[in-house]
């Protein structure tokens, strides 16, 4: 008999140790579990800590699988404008890739479109790879069905994928290929790509009533657009004449004067507000001094939250700027419309067009 327990014993003692040492320091206890009921089996207890840990594993797989994170995707809007829209994407490694994808007409990006929206790239597309340059190019290549689109929409299209894919800090500008092929224009109306387009290039252009455009310079600022109960900010790039030098003051003035009549776009600025000084920045820190022009309502000191997101989206466009500050004659007082004192400079969203901003 004592042969026979110690038989039992030795496989006892490991599976007590696979299963965190449980009974091992109490003698009563200990006593117990080496005497085991007759129909125990040892090989199904290590069949099922193995099943359970494999499932731990694949809930975890599938927990990863279903990580999201906030993207932005350029889509046209039902006045024909490229607007970001942010939407939550599965987590890849292959981000390039998958916002490309999601771009794509009756792809994935079918269920999640907002109302009146459009994605931009033609249906049955495929992004065939990407490839980032060391000097900050991205090199979209896609499948010949990319060349399948109206005429109408090559600049949208163009704009689009360079606004999609820039807003991912390494990368730059962007080139396109088609089936592997370099293209140095676009396909359909032949609007020149080169050596690659960028954000200076501008989105949503507006050149009317500029008589001489070589004598300017484009600047980008965000307006407000509507879609029933939702509102929603809209980025066009102006031309400012070159004598203009203060692309600051320059933004400022083209918000006040509003978009164009007939575009769809809301003005949200009064007709009677204007810089009181030059704009002064300092370490990434714009600070504007307004009249009284820009409170937004009958309530004194309050600022609309549509101007002060107009203000801050479109001036933090520029290079360097990282954070607005908004004074009326020279004094801090401002509030928000929830009645926040607004004490520190307000920096950009991570993401645009939120539903929440």
């Amino acid at each position: 008999m004592k042969r026979t327990t110690q038989i039992w014993a030795a496989p006892l003692l490991a599976s007590l140790l696979l299963l965190g040492g449980c009974g091992l320091f109490g003698r009563d206890e200990a006593v117990k579990e080496i005497d085991p009921p007759q129909e125990t089996s040892y090989v199904k207890d290590g069949q099922a800590l193995q099943e359970a840990t494999e499932s731990q594993k694949e809930e975890k797989e599938k927990a990863k699988a279903t990580e999201t994170v906030k993207r932005e995707l350029y889509l046209i809007d039902k006045n024909g404008f490229v607007v970001p829209q942010t939407v939550e994407l599965p987590k890849t490694q292959a981000v390039a890739k998958q916002v490309l994808e999601y771009l794509v007409e009756d792809g994935p990006v079918s269920e999640m479109l907002p109302n009146g929206f459009r994605a931009v790239i033609p249906a049955g597309t495929t992004v065939l790879g990407t490839k980032l340059e060391k000097d900050g190019t991205l090199i979209a290549d896609f499948s010949p069905e990319f060349k399948n689109y109206k005429p109408e929409d090559e600049k949208r299209i163009l704009q689009s994928i360079t606004w999609t894919l820039t807003q991912f800090d390494n990368i730059k500008r962007v080139k396109i290929r088609i089936n592997g092929y370099d293209q140095n224009v676009m396909p359909v109306n032949k609007t020149p790509i080169q050596d690659g387009v960028s954000r200076a290039d501008g989105i949503n252009m507006e050149a009317n009533g500029v008589p001489d455009i070589t004598n300017t310079h484009p600047v980008t600022v965000y307006f407000v657009a509507q879609q029933g109960n939702s509102t929603y900010y809209v980025p066009v790039t102006r031309r400012v004449s070159n004598k203009e030098k203060d692309d600051i003051a320059a933004a400022v003035n083209e918000l006040i004067q509003g978009p164009e009549q007939g575009s769809g776009l809301v003005g949200v600025f009064q007709p009677d507000a204007k810089l009181v000084d030059a704009p002064k920045y300092e370490d990434g820190k714009v600070t504007l001094n307004f009249n009284e022009g820009i409170y937004g309502s009958n309530k004194k000191n309050v600022i609309s939250d549509v101007v002060l997101n107009s203000l801050v989206l479109s001036l933090t466009e520029q290079k360097g700027v990282e954070s607005v500050a908004i004074t009326v004659n020279g004094k801090a007082n401002l509030v928000t419309e929830d009645g926040k004192p607004l004490t520190k400079p307000v920096a950009r969203p991570q993401n645009v067009n939120t539903g929440t901003f």
